[in-house]
């Protein structure tokens, strides 16, 4: 019996790898990200490109490269809000959460897989799969009551709360945040034409009360690709950080 969409062919080995129907290990590839020549040079030469694009000289600027980089879309870069008293708070904030190996908890499974696996330590889990009873109870949607359930748990305190998909999602984040709930940052990107827009200003409105610092969008689109690409970023930064590449302000 296998859980969270693996297939019957997946199996764990010895070493704990992941191993298919032959017994060959694909542990390798599993994970997102280039690794060999050929996909260095093509990852290299795309983010070349976008910095023709997109202003390269804050830490906020790599936001905005990413998104243009996940939605293949030069004008998303202004579609990005920070939360903060700069626009770079949040990218420091979630690069300090990455460097204290804090969790990063996803809204549904599309982006939790979309999480790179190198570069940091922190666990990651998603909401999605929380919470059933209280969505019978209530009628609520099982994204909005996962993230209750999670909340109760205490699971976003200082942590990095990461939702690309569902607004009640980021509706439901939101309500948590006003009761005194405190993750280090928020990456918020959800999707649609039924309370996206909405959820994500509202989120906006309550992080910017409560000093939450959050990286959201305007407009419709969004999505999880996106939400995991700028999370990615936020890694990315760590790890600049700790190769002495950047250096975060005090």
């Amino acid at each position: 019996m296998t859980t969270d969409g693996a297939t019957p062919e997946e199996s764990r080995d010895g070493s704990g790898a992941t191993a298919d129907a032959d017994g060959s290990n694909f542990e390798e590839y599993a994970d997102l990200g280039a690794t060999t020549e050929n996909a260095m040079e093509i990852a290299e030469t795309s983010m070349d490109r976008v910095r023709e694009l997109v202003p390269d000289e804050t830490l906020a600027d790599r936001i905005r490269q990413k998104s243009v980089h996940a939605t293949g879309d030069p004008e998303f870069q202004h579609l990005v809000r920070f939360t903060g008293e700069t626009d770079d708070e949040p990218v420091v904030a979630g690069a300090r959460a990455v460097e204290g190996e804090r969790p990063i908890v996803t809204d549904i499974t599309m982006v939790k897989s979309g999480i790179t696996g190198r570069g940091h330590d922190c666990p990651v889990r998603k909401a999605i799969g929380n919470g059933a009873d209280l969505a019978a109870e209530t009628g609520m949607t099982r994204t909005a009551a996962s993230v209750l359930e999670l909340d109760r748990e205490g699971v976003y305190d200082d942590a990095i709360a990461v939702v690309g998909n569902a607004p009640t999602a980021a509706l439901a984040l939101a309500d948590c945040i006003e009761d005194g709930t405190r993750p280090a940052v928020v990456v918020a990107t959800p999707v649609g034409f039924v309370k996206a827009a909405e959820s994500r200003k509202r989120l906006r409105e309550v992080a910017a009360e409560h000093g939450v610092p959050a990286i959201t969008n305007v407009g419709r689109r969004g999505g999880s690709g996106l939400a995991a690409g700028l999370t990615n970023e936020l890694v990315h930064v760590a790890s600049d950080v700790r190769d002495g590449e950047v250096e975060l302000p005090e």
